[in-house]
């Protein structure tokens, strides 16, 4: 488990360096993320050890919204201050995900489906396309 914590910390730190010599717009922890995919990918996938490691960490991930609701708790006076645009935000920003995630995968289901179509020969017309 040490080792796979080790992998992850490790790729975050790569992250941060690379974000920090190529000013890439992007977070480190997310070039990290990248980082991290493309090794699981050239691998062929998670060893069960990492897998492991994966659900222990789940296990206590409700501890990590913690901090972000004592922070919410702190600024109660300027959420009541502003709750209708945030509550529409909210909304907006909610369904807009939705809608771009159902059409994203509608793409991705129209090419697998494109590229596992056999190609079907015309039988009627002798055997020609």
């Amino acid at each position: 488990m040490l080792r796979t914590y080790l992998v992850l910390l490790g790729c975050q730190a790569a992250g941060e360096v690379i974000h920090q010599v190529s000013g890439i717009p992007l977070s480190g922890p997310i070039i990290g993320m990248i980082l991290l995919l493309a090794a699981l990918t050239v691998r062929g996938g998670a060893s069960d050890e990492f897998c492991g490691s994966a659900q222990t960490t789940l296990g206590y991930l409700s501890l990590f919204f913690v901090p972000p609701g004592v922070g919410i708790m702190q600024h109660l006076p300027l959420l009541r201050a502003h709750w209708l645009p945030l509550l529409l935000a909210l909304f907006v920003s909610t369904a807009l995900t939705m809608a771009s995630a159902a059409l994203v995968m509608q793409s991705v289901e129209r090419l697998r489906q494109r590229h596992r179509t056999p190609i079907m020969l015309n039988a009627s017309a002798g055997g020609e396309t």
